[in-house]
């Protein structure tokens, strides 16, 4: 039971440190995009859609290189131009969840107002961020095959200094 018990917390404090760190890269992804975002439509006025695509594709490249280097940096890296591509594919798709909502919001609902705009682009980014995580696990960051070491091994090649 005790085994049980320590295989449960250890299962239980990897995930979390997991979503701390995938947290971490989003809000900081979450900031440029929402920033973006307000400087192609208010400042630029870019129209509701174009600025969330192009705020989008600035985020992602952001959140690529968190998610990779630090966030999944212990999952088996199945190479850039297959990762990158994917997490681009799977971020398209979770683009149309912002786009969705700012187009509802926009041109269903008439609220074309900065607040309004910015509610709609907030909620669109939250129901897009748990698809997010969802499919970098199963996609693109994969679980490693074998165990990471945790040092290098020995190559019995004497370094002298």
């Amino acid at each position: 039971m005790l085994q049980f018990a320590k295989g449960l917390y250890q299962r239980f404090a990897a995930l979390v440190h997991e979503l701390t760190k995938f947290g971490t890269v989003g809000a900081a992804a979450f900031v440029i995009d929402t920033g973006m975002y307000n400087l192609f439509l208010l400042a630029i006025d870019l129209g509701p859609m174009t600025s969330k695509v192009f705020a989008t594709a600035i985020s992602t490249s952001f959140a690529y290189l968190g998610n990779r280097f630090w966030t999944f940096r212990h999952r088996e890296q199945s190479g850039l131009g297959r990762e990158y591509f994917l997490f681009f594919l799977l971020n398209g798709i979770a683009l149309l969840f912002g786009v969705l909502v700012i187009g509802f919001t926009t041109y269903t609902l008439h609220l074309d107002d900065p607040v309004s705009a910015n509610i709609a682009n907030i909620i669109g980014v939250g129901l897009g961020t748990l698809f997010r995580y969802w499919s970098y696990k199963k996609w693109v960051f994969l679980e490693a095959t074998e165990p990471i070491p945790a040092e290098l091994p020995d190559t019995g090649v004497r370094q002298d200094r």
